[in-house]
């Protein structure tokens, strides 16, 4: 299987409103811990999902959108850390 369409299979998997463990989402897919672990990892490093501990919940467009702007803009005057919104340091 395409990583694209392991990734699709995967995310679809993931509750609307909630979170949901590897686990589960392994169970559900009927593929194997790995391979959803690293479904997983592609799909928060495109910022669809977010991960939290063993709990895996979809990203809302809006998150998603303010995620990439911090992500691509350097000069923005905060950052977002661990979901935490938290003033930039600037080096002098």
């Amino acid at each position: 299987m395409r990583e694209e369409d392991l990734d699709w299979v995967v995310y679809h998997c993931i509750p609307e409103n909630g979170g949901v463990t590897t686990g589960d989402l392994a169970a559900a897919t009927g593929l194997e811990p790995g391979e959803v672990t690293v479904s997983l990892e592609r799909l928060e490093r495109y910022l669809l999902i977010r991960r939290s501990g063993k709990t895996v919940r979809l990203m809302s467009v809006q998150e998603s959108l303010i995620e990439c702007q911090c992500r691509y803009t350097s000069d923005l005057p905060f950052i977002i850390e661990n979901g935490i919104i938290k003033a930039r340091r600037r080096e002098e």
